[in-house]
């Protein structure tokens, strides 16, 4: 008996609605409100008049899927991917893109409110650049699925843990976004096929590396088809059979050059390696540099502490304009990089160390070494152990870049509430545009 009434009332769940949308999230979740309830549908956007259908039941609110617009929005556009609202990848390709960086800075307008309780003096322009073919840095899932008689390459379905049945894609930077097809056909042809689960990505300004990860060693005939392929298709081939320090290049090492980007308004060349972090958006990390640097205002006098730092990527340009830069990171690898990319550009006034920023206990002798700016770029836990310490720094000026509105918003409430300083100003950074993902830079001055 309760096991047929709970049947019949996922059934009458399950049964297409009709409703109209009050508002939309971040990544593209159009919320209407039922019966007091809350219902977030995927793909419908605010005004819009829309049939959709229940996928998921939670307590206080659920998940439904989109299944006609009845009334559009004029803000609505058609998708430019033929499968978008299968693949996971984007979830607002049917949003003008002005509207997209709208969404974006309301969802930091909401989270510096509700979570920090604070407000900037006034908003920053929002940065961004072309957004189709940006993506120079991915991560395709890959299995061999004997149902479709292929090997499917790509990102993960939306809705569900399955990979993605697509051809090509419109935000992976060339000439990635038409390798899925050739990868497909490369891989189904292995004898490992099905023991090569994913393909990290990086498309460098002077070369596209494809990190192949195989859980069985390839046989020499499998190797003799990868050397041809990235012949043919003018890439490099690597393969990871365990962790990181594994990773071996097909091509003879001594014959390649290190994979770069330029960062061309600050006379920068940055050198890495196929996987290593690096902003995903070549040309919006461009103006996100310039931005830090406005907003900074280096000059010869002053001492900046660059956290976080990578590769170098806000360090070096820093080093161009101020007496001192200071780059701590937490990988060691990319600390040797940030080294070695500093002698490349010739740059003598910018150090490097290796610290774990999560770890510090405001003891250490070069938190407090007379700096007068600070620059921070966190991954998305944000920096609630450097913020707790920043007395010891005490820098006049913080430019605080984020990948997470929320940790953004709570380190900027310990900032202004407990530290003394000012939010000046904050804007978004379209990082991933199509994607919810909401970047964003912060000043704060004492």
């Amino acid at each position: 008996m309760a096991g047929r009434l709970k049947h019949e009332i996922m059934a009458r769940v399950r049964e297409p609605e009709i409703a109209r949308i009050d508002s939309v999230t971040h990544d593209g979740k159009g919320i209407a409100a039922i019966s007091g309830k809350k219902v977030f549908v995927a793909g419908a956007l605010e005004g819009e008049e829309v049939r959709f259908r229940r996928r998921k039941r939670r307590r206080k609110y659920d998940e439904a899927e989109l299944l006609e617009v009845l009334s559009a929005s004029p803000k609505r556009k058609e998708a430019r991917c033929a499968v978008f609202g299968v693949c996971g990848g984007c979830s607002l390709q049917h949003v003008d893109d002005s509207e997209q960086r709208n969404i974006k800075q309301q969802a930091l307008q909401d989270a510096l409110e509700r979570i920090g309780q604070v407000e900037p003096l006034r908003w920053l322009p929002p940065v961004f650049d072309a957004p189709w073919n940006y993506r120079r840095r991915a991560r395709l899932a890959v299995k061999d699925v004997a149902g479709k008689g292929r090997v499917l390459v790509g990102f993960r379905e939306r809705h569900a843990p399955f990979i993605t049945d697509m051809h090509r894609c419109e935000v992976l930077a060339r000439p990635v976004d038409e390798l899925i097809d050739p990868l497909s056909e490369l891989i189904g042809g292995l004898s490992i096929r099905s023991r090569l689960p994913q393909i990290e990505v990086a498309v460098a300004e002077n070369a596209t590396s494809l990190v192949f990860r195989v859980l069985d060693a390839p046989t020499e005939s499998d190797l003799e088809r990868m050397r041809t392929f990235a012949a043919e298709r003018d890439c490099r081939v690597y393969l990871q059979p365990g962790g990181p320090d594994s990773i071996s290049v097909l091509q003879p090492e001594g014959s390649l050059s290190p994979l770069s980007y330029s960062l061309p308004e600050f006379d920068i060349v940055i050198e890495f390696e196929a996987t290593d972090f690096i902003q995903v958006n070549g040309l919006v990390n461009r103006r996100m540099v310039a931005a830090a640097l406005a907003l900074l205002q280096p000059d010869k006098d002053d001492r900046i502490l660059d956290l976080f730092c990578g590769i170098g990527n806000f360090s070096l340009p820093l080093a161009r304009f101020c007496g001192h830069v200071e780059g701590v990171e937490g990988d060691a690898g990319l600390v040797a990089r940030a080294k070695a990319n500093a002698v490349r550009n010739g740059i003598s006034n910018a150090t490097f160390r290796c610290a774990d920023l999560s770890r510090i206990d405001g003891k250490e002798r070069w938190l407090a070494d007379d700096w007068t700016g600070l620059l921070l770029d966190p991954a998305r836990s944000g920096a609630p152990e450097v913020v707790g310490h920043i007395q010891r720094i005490n820098p006049s000026r913080i430019v605080y870049i984020s990948c997470h509105p929320g940790t953004l918003s709570r380190d900027l409430a310990a900032l202004v509430s407990a530290h003394g300083y000012r939010l000046e100003a904050a804007g978004i950074i379209d990082m991933f545009p199509h994607t919810g993902h909401v970047e964003s830079i912060a000043l704060l001055e004492k």
